[in-house]
């Protein structure tokens, strides 16, 4: 053993006492008592030891199984002989586990939810007889454990680590593996990133089933029924994962959805910001699902299963609307023409009168009803100092759904940004668009451009900008606009002078000529034939 350690080899070991026979019928367990056990203590990768006998054929066939078992089911990664416990990595893998076997998060294990249990991880059902031996162990074993409710956190902790001392870490494994975790403890790669592909042009949504387990989520954890997750709230939903997403923390989630007075999210802000990040990061989305339990309505559904595909909009200008239920919009304009203040009244947030430059990309997101009561998420992204970068990259354009260019309608500056923008980024008249002036509740002053707003946007056959103040009601308004452009993108789209259609003409006239020369031909027949 000592050699082995020098040479640095890292497997199990299995301690075999052969000849068993010769050494006489005294108590196998006395001998392995006096003869493996001060071995095994000394060498911690001793797996397991045995007795036996090619001879008379004793435990032969164990000993092999031993030897797999050490192999397929190690005993190293899960328990620390030496400290008598089960290893953090285990602890953290069973906990998380016991947090997806509890379904209404009381904290405890009912007789449901361990059927539910068993019947996944062992492919079998619980008897009653086998439940109450369960319970009667756990309790004998923990006191404080109030089994009468059902098996809390410690108990199941304490029942595997029972299996593990007795050397049924093959249970162990099985739950482990059961739930997607590898030999390392982690979770496998590919179920935590399966494959999903969006085709150009096309987007990923939540599906209905995806919706649902977002909604059912946030129900379960808002314990107090106030209609929205406090921190505490959101602590223990994201118990199992490895926190908030990261794209979360650098938005400071919340601020980028809708919250309550407390400042606390909503079911209806909490659905919009998984919009968001499915729209923007499917695979976040899927990642998280993975580590929340997500389980589709069939058994071997995968994660996936809880995301759609749109169909791909390559062609803007088709009539008709887009099949897409979450849609983007860049908002541009110039600095102080009211961008900020338009996100925080597109989330129902209070009017602030002081300027507060944006720096960085900045995104809010929120439901619209449309005209006819159809509901669709609609994401506003404000470009801050990368506004440069974002409109020089097709593929950011490619992402959007539509341009609101904003100009602040009180200073006479604020609309020749607009006009430089379009004509510095070219690419800017491939994106169906919407003009608004911002402020409106100021008095309105002539802008200092070659054209006045409303004759710049008529020279482009476009409706005129749309007056708006966010002290204002009916700021909704243009929020529904938007969110209705980008979803018939057709009636956004700079239209220039196009010449008559003389189509209808062409085909009458086509039509008239065939006539007559059909009447020519029976003519000239029927002149032949007298």
């Amino acid at each position: 053993m000592p050699y082995f350690r020098s040479l640095g080899v890292n497997v199990p070991v299995v301690l075999c006492a052969n000849k068993s026979d010769l050494a006489g019928s005294g108590d196998t367990a006395q001998v392995i008592e006096e003869e493996m056990v001060p071995v095994m203590a000394e060498f911690r990768e001793i797996d397991s030891c045995i007795r036996t006998s090619a001879k008379e054929q004793h435990n032969v066939i164990e000993v092999f199984y031993l030897c797999q078992k050490a192999v397929t089911h190690p005993i190293a990664p899960l328990y620390d002989h030496k400290e008598g416990q089960l290893k953090p990595a285990c602890v953290a893998a069973l906990r998380r586990i016991f947090y997806l076997c509890d379904k209404d998060q009381d904290g405890y294990l009912n007789d449901l939810e361990m059927h539910d249990f068993q019947a996944k991880s062992f492919d079998k059902p619980l008897s009653p007889e086998e439940l109450d031996n369960i319970k009667s162990t756990v309790s004998k074993t923990v006191a404080t454990s109030n089994t009468e409710k059902g098996l809390d956190l410690q108990g199941f902790l304490q029942l595997n680590k029972l299996y593990a001392e007795k050397g049924r870490h093959e249970t162990i494994w099985i739950i482990l593996r059961k739930h997607h975790y590898t030999d390392s403890l982690s979770l496998e790669d590919n179920f935590l990133h399966p494959r999903f592909d969006v085709p150009d042009y096309a987007s990923a949504e939540l599906s209905p089933a995806g919706y649902r387990f977002f909604m059912d989520l946030f129900l379960t954890f808002d314990k107090d029924n106030d209609g929205g997750l406090n921190d505490q709230e959101l602590a223990a939903l994201f118990a199992p994962t490895p926190g908030l997403p990261a794209s979360w923390m650098e938005a400071s989630f919340p601020s980028s959805t809708v919250r309550n007075e407390a400042g606390h999210i909503t079911l209806q802000g909490w659905l919009a910001q998984w919009s968001m990040t499915t729209f923007l990061e499917p695979k976040t989305t899927i990642e998280y699902l993975a580590y929340l339990g997500f389980e589709g309505p069939n058994a071997r559904d995968s994660t996936t299963a809880a995301l759609k595909v749109t169909k791909p909009r390559k062609r803007r200008r088709r009539p008709g609307r887009v099949e897409r239920n979450v849609v983007l919009c860049y908002l541009l304009g110039s600095s102080g023409a009211g961008k900020s203040s338009l996100l925080d009244a597109f989330l129902n947030r209070p009017f602030d009168s002081l300027y507060h430059p944006t720096i960085k990309p900045r995104r809010a997101v929120n439901s619209v009803e449309l005209h006819g009561g159809k509901q669709c998420y609609l994401i506003l992204e404000e470009l801050g100092e990368l506004e440069p970068a974002i409109l020089e990259n097709q593929a950011k354009l490619d992402a959007c759904d539509l341009i609101c260019y904003a100009y602040d309608s009180s200073e006479p500056d604020s609309f020749s940004h607009i006009v430089d923008l379009r004509k510095r980024y070219p690419l800017l008249d491939e994106l169906p668009s919407i003009y608004t002036a911002l402020k409106a509740d100021r008095d309105k002053t002539t802008q200092r451009s070659e054209l006045q707003p409303d004759a710049y946007t008529a020279g482009l056959n476009m409706s005129a900008p749309l007056h708006v103040s966010v002290t204002w009601h009916s700021i909704s308004e243009l929020f529904i606009a938007l969110a209705e452009a980008a979803s018939n993108p057709s009636t956004a789209f700079p239209k220039s002078e196009e010449p008559p259609d003389h189509t209808s003409l062409y085909m009458a006239l086509a039509a008239t000529g065939c006539a007559a020369l059909a009447a020519v031909l029976i003519w000239r027949r029927s002149t032949n034939s007298a």
